[in-house]
């Protein structure tokens, strides 16, 4: 009776030890047999050493981090951008528009639109909206960016200051523009400043990396 009872003890053990085992799993020592586990029980999780990263994994992953961090998607408005804004069938309505300092944009019969942070579809559509409400049975609106808002350059630059934006500029074509580097300045990164999904940040980005409209870029001046 006794020896059941020590058998059935060691079963139901078995059992529960199965259960753990299918809702975790670790990993067990290589000299570590089957019976070793019925008669000792399974072994404690192994510690994992830490391996250092190759450097190239290091670069990789730290641009990968930027590209995150700056790419925020589709080109949104802002004060400063100038828009063409075609009604078709509309002429009246068919002109060039710029985003004013609250971020609107005064379009006839409708009044002011929210522009600031939308993109030119989003815009787009919002004025379709307003039109179809009360002027026009079925409207179609188009609007495309005519003129980019300014970018800015600060710092160590020969001509700080404010300068038209063209497409597919790069840091270092924008500090180009400026007069190029004073023989104080840093010359490896600036710091830029962008606003990112509508809020503004500070960034350290590399000479090569591409400006977007509105950035603010700081040269700053090295210690030696």
């Amino acid at each position: 009776m006794r020896l059941r009872l020590v058998f059935a003890m060691l079963l139901a053990a078995l059992a529960l030890a199965g259960c753990a085992n299918s809702r975790v799993r670790y990993a067990a020592p290589a000299n570590y047999s089957e019976l070793d586990a019925r008669m000792y029980g399974t072994p404690g999780p192994q510690r994992t050493a830490y391996v250092a990263q190759p450097q190239s994994y290091v670069v990789q992953r730290a641009a990968q981090v930027v590209r995150e961090v700056v790419d925020e998607g589709p080109y949104t408005l802002d004060s400063g951008d100038k828009l063409r804004i075609v009604v078709f069938g509309q002429d009246a309505l068919s002109n060039s528009y710029t985003v004013d300092a609250q971020g609107n944009v005064s379009v006839p019969l409708i009044g002011a639109v929210a522009a600031r942070g939308t993109t030119t579809e989003q815009l787009a559509g919002s004025i379709t909206a307003r039109l179809k409400q009360s002027y026009l049975r079925d409207p179609s609106v188009a609007v495309e960016v005519e003129v980019y808002r300014p970018f800015f350059v600060l710092g160590e630059v020969t001509y700080p200051g404010q300068y038209p934006f063209v497409p597919n500029m790069t840091v270092e074509n924008a500090i180009a523009i400026a007069g190029g580097f004073t023989p104080r300045a840093y010359r490896d990164k600036v710091t830029v400043t962008r606003k990112v999904q509508g809020v503004p940040g500070r960034m350290t980005l590399p000479l090569r990396y591409p400006l977007r409209p509105g950035d603010t870029i700081e040269v700053g001046e090295r210690w030696f």
